[in-house]
């Protein structure tokens, strides 16, 4: 930016600050952030103007780098994107109203308006890039804690385990089942494991291939797996794609599973 432009802009700070208040007090409605307290929205727009402003007598490195600072902490307290982008163009109106009062030579103003103008997008892309950023960090991290938590392999009894799918299952969370059945069936010493398919939605030829290398890897490892939660729809699908199950026991229910299970393992429940 050119050196008269950023003087100006320096000089004039506080009344700058006054009026992207105003500004931003009237768009407020549009900036989703009814939930901040009036208080607390006031101080936030005070500290991001002057942050803004003190950015012009930094080095580009060092004010990336402050921005970024301030503005990571206001995404992990949830301020929404159109707070950002919308606000800083609510800046540069008036940043470029309130030059355009001292400034009347036409060729000076179109100066001011292209300064402005590259100055302000820069710090929208740099945010917009900050806060994509941190939600697809915190898009991975959150993926990554449900896929943990969607394949346990759960003991129910004495050398039997069961391990519930539910959901789609894809070629990643085909490969964390695998780990975890492995994992488990050595952890907790399991003759018989039982794969509860209910709460998958669609089994097609990808899903049942996936699961017939999980009960084969069991196998290969000396556990029994049996295949419950077969529904008639899915045993209908099952049939009409030609997939053959017939290497391992098949129940409808995870009760009757449990059965077969304690029948292998030579265990039976009894009224007491």
């Amino acid at each position: 930016m050119e050196p008269f432009i950023i003087d100006l802009i320096i000089q004039n700070k506080q009344q700058l600050i006054e009026r992207w208040l105003k500004e931003v007090e009237n768009v407020k409605d549009n900036l989703y952030v009814q939930s901040v307290s009036e208080q607390a929205f006031h101080t936030t727009n005070l500290e991001f103007g002057h942050v803004i402003l003190d950015t012009l007598e930094l080095s580009l490195s060092e004010a990336n780098e402050k921005l970024s600072q301030y503005t990571d902490r206001l995404i992990r307290a949830g301020w929404p994107l159109a707070y950002f982008t919308q606000g800083l163009q609510a800046f540069r109106r008036v940043i470029f109203e309130l030059l355009s009062d001292y400034e009347k030579d036409v060729k000076k103003l179109i100066s001011i308006f292209y300064n402005t103008e590259a100055w302000i997008d820069g710090i929208i892309n740099q945010l917009v890039h900050d806060y994509t950023g941190s939600w697809e960090n915190t898009f991975k991290l959150q993926k990554m804690s449900l896929l943990e938590l969607s394949a346990p392999l759960i003991p129910v009894f004495e050398s039997i385990s069961v391990m519930p799918l539910v959901g789609t299952i894809d070629t990643a969370r085909a490969k964390l089942i695998m780990e975890n059945l492995l994992e488990g069936v050595i952890k907790h010493r399991s003759q018989v494991v039982l794969i509860d398919i209910t709460g998958v939605p669609v089994v097609d030829t990808m899903v049942a291939h996936h699961i017939i290398q999980a009960a084969e890897a069991v196998r290969l490892v000396g556990a029994k797996c049996i295949l419950v939660g077969i529904r008639p729809e899915i045993a209908q699908t099952i049939v009409n794609l030609g997939i053959d199950l017939s290497n391992f026991p098949t129940k409808s229910s995870l009760r009757k599973g449990i059965e077969s299970a304690l029948e292998f393992t030579n265990k039976q429940i009894i009224d007491v």
